[in-house]
């Protein structure tokens, strides 16, 4: 069983400070924080996670101590975010469109096209006087989110030939992730959206059931999808964040001086991670070339002409919109 706190227990003894009973020096109950996430130890939301965690332990002097499940250990991520709710686990990652499930109001960033760049990403998904409301809008629900990591720029590539506008896509089975609203998007965007599990997508490009995929370069070349569907195109349709889930209950009775520690180095973690995987996808574009891809730039007025229907058919709460226009004034 996962706990959050590991806790030595001695009858009438505070558990805060069991050492002192005996003459000694306190010795403090040690705070585990334990996260599930589903991707690699190589993946920069990892290595972000760990430094994270040791710089926990060294400024609460060990009391706080971060432990991070890669791979799916802990389970998949909807399964780890309801770990979180119940305090089984103290956080976990996980992608944007999960939150939908939990509040409909968080389908504001996984829309197409809500962001110009990744640098106005990074400014405005952990601006707390734009997101503090929705970040804590789940509070009742048994979580918070605690900060929100960069998961990748989205583009098309297929097997075919590279995209430039969106009549190319005419006719073409694209892979998308397995929500209406991706489905939706690709129709949009001149394709068929087709929704199916990451893990099959390989082969199904390879025997034609899919002309191609989309996602960010680092999936595109680590899984070899470069290999059966070469032409990479910069479309840029989806930029959406992942969401660092903390159990409210947890993250509410940290004392205050914690609470600041957590804050900060999260923050700091956030900026490395976003450093970090700039330069993972960099790589991943040598990688994909060295096996014959080929990268290229589209028409994005268009594509975000013929997808703007999508984000005024969801933004139908006061919530959403208010959002979308800070989103859009932090542009101007």
């Amino acid at each position: 069983m996962h706990n959050f706190k590991r806790i030595f227990v001695a009858a009438g003894v505070s558990t805060l400070a069991l050492g002192t009973v005996f003459g000694s020096a306190p010795v403090y109950a040690e705070t585990l924080l334990e996260v599930a996430f589903n991707q690699p130890e190589s993946h920069p939301q990892f290595k972000a996670m760990q430094k994270f965690g040791e710089a926990m332990a060294e400024r609460t002097n060990g009391e706080y101590k971060v432990e991070v499940f890669p791979n799916e250990l802990l389970g998949a991520q909807k399964e780890a975010v309801e770990m979180t709710q119940t305090g089984t686990i103290a956080m976990s990652l996980a992608a944007a469109s999960l939150l939908e499930s939990w509040n409909p109001d968080f389908v504001v960033f996984n829309l197409p096209y809500m962001f110009d760049d990744i640098a106005q990403q990074q400014k405005v998904v952990n601006d707390p006087a734009i997101v503090g409301d929705l970040y804590h809008s789940v509070e009742d629900q048994g979580i918070i989110v605690a900060a929100a990591f960069h998961g990748g720029v989205r583009n098309v590539y297929r097997k075919s030939g590279p995209v430039e506008k969106p009549a190319d896509l005419a006719g073409d089975k694209v892979r998308v992730m397995q929500s209406d609203t991706n489905i939706e998007m690709l129709n949009l965007m001149g394709g068929n959206g087709i929704a199916m599990g990451q893990g099959e997508v390989y082969t199904a490009i390879q025997t034609g059931v899919l002309d191609g995929g989309e996602n960010n370069e680092i999936v595109f070349s680590s899984l070899k999808h470069s290999e059966v569907a070469p032409y990479y195109s910069y479309t840029q349709h989806l930029m959406m964040p992942d969401y660092l889930i903390i159990n409210s209950e947890i993250y509410n009775n940290m004392p205050d001086d914690v609470k600041v520690i957590f804050n900060e180095e999260l923050l700091k973690a956030v900026d490395y991670e976003y450093e970090s995987f700039a330069e993972s996808v960099a790589q991943a574009k040598i990688d994909a070339e060295a096996s014959g891809a080929k990268f290229n730039q589209v028409d994005l007025q268009a594509f975000r002409d013929a997808v703007k229907p999508l984000t005024e058919k969801k933004l139908t709460s006061d919530v959403t919109k208010k959002i979308y226009k800070q989103i859009h004034g932090a542009a101007e």
